[in-house]
């Protein structure tokens, strides 16, 4: 049911967008200012006991991407409101650490590889959400956005698409190759489905440093600790 709910507020979304096309586009040529957000970050989970920290390993990252609408005061230009729609990923990468997501119990087992016969040589947890971003803007020079300082902050509202663990080149104890398959497994047991994140950005012309701080748990209460995805890294924007 709640899959049903946000796909229909999304095409509720997307057909009020249709239905001034032709005036939205209008204003995004003549007032550029951020309708497009790409968006590539450092990621890390705030509050993840020493045991999951102490394994993570290489650069956890993350990719987001989202079309906007700004609506500009017109009491005063320099700031606006801006919503809109999107994608945002996590992808958090691990050393001799098996994220059981398809387990049956009801906490997520970390388990421990270091030291066992066999382990991946690559191992990652990757989510997908679609996301409702919702910023309050300011800019500098409204009539020449690409040359202006820019600050923005705002909230996201996410329902999660995917969940999975991916397990690449398996070793043994000696680091010698066992078999190079890959195995992906999919499941959302253990996840919120749900997610609120605090967001900021900070810059100039079509760059801007942002972050992203999830208000809301990675995992449900009773599944694992009290993990929160922060995101710290580089916007481009344009249009």
């Amino acid at each position: 049911m709640k899959k049903i709910l946000f796909v229909l507020f999304g095409m509720a979304f997307l057909n009020i967008a249709s239905a001034q096309t032709n005036n939205t586009l209008t204003s995004m040529l003549l007032h550029p200012s951020d309708h497009f957000l790409i968006q590539l970050s450092s990621d890390r989970w705030v509050g993840a006991p020493d045991s999951i920290e102490s394994k993570r390993s290489g650069w956890s990252r993350g990719f987001n991407f989202y079309i906007m609408l700004d609506k500009p005061f017109k009491s005063n230009p320099h700031f606006s409101i801006a919503y809109g729609l999107g994608v945002g990923t996590s992808h958090i990468f691990f050393n001799k650490l098996d994220l059981q997501i398809t387990g049956q119990t009801t906490d997520l087992k970390f388990k421990n590889m270091e030291g066992k016969d066999s382990s991946y040589d690559r191992y990652k947890l990757a989510s997908s959400f679609i996301e409702i971003p919702l910023e309050l803007r300011y800019l500098s020079k409204p009539e020449n956005p690409n040359k202006a300082i820019k600050a923005a902050l705002g909230l996201k509202f996410g329902y999660i698409i995917d969940a999975h663990t991916k397990a690449e080149t398996l070793q043994d104890a000696n680091g010698n190759t066992i078999n190079d398959y890959t195995v992906k497994l999919h499941s959302q047991r253990y996840f919120n489905t749900t997610r609120v994140c605090a967001t900021a950005r900070l810059g100039y012309g079509n760059f801007t440093l942002f972050g992203a701080y999830n208000l809301t748990p990675i995992f449900k209460d009773d599944a694992a600790a009290d993990m929160k995805l922060l995101q710290i890294g580089l916007t481009f924007s344009g249009l």
